[in-house]
């Protein structure tokens, strides 16, 4: 069940390219400026403008290499790479803005969880509460390679090291400070209650933590959980943890499916499953007219790379789609990468046979998400259905160019969503969750979350 706004996010990387091959090439795109950070600056205070929930940033550790067994296509074609921490931009955006939260991507395979848990509460303290964590599990061998191990961890034990990390979290984040520890009590000289602080005292396989987290609680203490798992395991990963999920799926048949199972999932475990917010991921592309829109889509569609988007979902997949011809049918295969995205063209959408030519005409403009073209009216006609209909929670909106579409939706889409009464004009809430959940104090995660039980 969707709150009374539609919740919008602004899906995004530190790089040339994100999910959107070849937009680079494209007249006026700024990809470029990713280096600079009055790009960035301009680029939080359009989404605040438009009344965004966060800024969500994608990240990924190593370089595509899958496609033809080299990395020399997304080096060339900046597939991902050149690409630079997100994390490090939040301090700067979140200055200039007083409102719009950031999510931020981070691997629990390949950092720590004490460490992880430090720096996720500094950026949660000096926003104020408006940090997210996007929790992935990592899928490219040359991220295992570059970062010590001999080869990559497979796909379910990743998992099995993600619940661990979460519990290590949580335990420090929720149950290490009392919220009343810090006293600052200047005639005793007593600044924080040593006896409302304590140890976690974890040993687990991959993680021993005994002692007390290093950071006094911050607003949210436990930052706005993002995840977007798709195999069966991610998926009950997610049910388990997510406040937020991203659905990454290219059909409304297999974003029904998908929201409906996880909730059922949240369910089985004790949540309540109408407390988790939904966002597909959509390609916005509008003009002043339709017309417009459509010359825009075809130009954006022109400059898409063939070949480079087939790099981008080699790696996605652990697929080299290099070996297989363009009107080969896209099979159901089980890999060690990201499961979700060869079953978002298979087992979710099994009315429809992909060919690999498709597959890579479709995933040109956003990867695995729709496209939606056409003047204020119509896209927010489209979005409007599917937040009503489909019943999902809001949009991660994607880019076709940097920040075109970006400035396109704000200026053009968001009026019209806001004259409907389904974007909000203010925002409610001091913190990122009070604003996702639309409900002043709620700062803290739900009563029913596993981190609070």
């Amino acid at each position: 069940m969707t709150g009374e706004r539609m919740h919008l996010n602004l899906f995004t990387m530190n790089a040339v390219e994100h999910v959107t091959t070849g937009d680079w090439q494209t007249p006026g795109d700024q990809s470029h400026r990713y280096t600079d950070m009055e790009y960035w600056l301009d680029v939080a205070r359009t989404a605040e403008r438009g009344g965004f929930d966060a800024v969500f940033f994608a990240d990924v550790r190593g370089v595509y290499d899958v496609y033809g067994g080299s990395r020399e296509t997304a080096i060339e074609k900046a597939v991902q790479t050149p690409a630079n921490d997100p994390q490090a931009l939040v301090p700067a955006m979140a200055a200039v803005t007083d409102h719009l939260g950031f999510a931020v991507t981070r691997s629990t395979t390949y950092v720590h969880p004490y460490q992880l848990a430090r720096e996720l509460s500094t950026l949660d303290h000096i926003t104020d509460g408006r940090v997210a964590f996007n929790i992935v599990t990592s899928y490219l061998e040359s991220a295992a390679r570059n970062l010590g191990l001999d080869e990559r961890m497979d796909h379910d034990e990743r998992y099995d090291r993600a619940d661990e990390f979460m519990d290590v979290s949580y335990r420090l984040w929720e149950e290490s400070w009392d919220g009343d520890s810090v006293i600052r009590d200047k005639e005793r000289g007593v600044y924080t209650d040593p006896e409302k602080v304590r140890g976690v005292d974890f040993e687990g396989e991959y993680f021993t933590v005994p002692d007390p987290h290093s950071c006094e609680p911050s607003p949210q203490r436990t930052p706005v959980l993002y995840q977007a798992g798709s195999s069966d395991r991610g998926r009950d990963f997610a049910a388990d943890n997510a406040e937020a999920v991203f659905v990454s799926q290219p059909t409304e048949e297999g974003v029904r499916s998908y929201v409906e199972d996880l909730r059922e999932r949240a369910a089985s475990k004790g949540r309540d499953p109408d407390d988790l917010k939904f966002f597909p991921g959509v390609v916005p592309i509008v003009g002043e007219t339709e017309e417009i829109a459509q010359q825009k889509y075809e130009t954006y569609a022109e400059n898409v790379d063939y070949e480079a988007t087939l790099a981008l979902l080699a790696g996605f997949t652990d697929i080299d789609f290099s070996e297989l011809d363009p009107d080969q049918k896209v099979e159901h295969i089980e890999t060690e990468a990201i499961q979700g995205v060869i079953n978002a063209f298979t087992k979710n959408d099994p009315d429809r046979d992909w060919t690999v030519g498709e597959v890579a005409e479709f995933a040109g403009l956003g990867s695995t998400s729709p496209i939606v073209v056409g003047d204020p009216e119509q896209v927010a006609d489209e979005l409007q259905y599917w937040f009503e209909d489909v019943g999902v929670d809001g949009f991660n909106v994607k880019e076709a160019v940097r920040p075109g579409t970006l400035r396109d939706f704000v200026d053009m889409v968001v009026p019209v969503l806001r004259e409907r009464g389904l974007v909000r004009e203010e925002y409610e809430g001091e913190t990122l969750r009070e604003n996702l959940f639309e409900e002043e104090g709620r700062t803290r995660l739900a009563e029913d979350h596993p981190a609070r039980q």
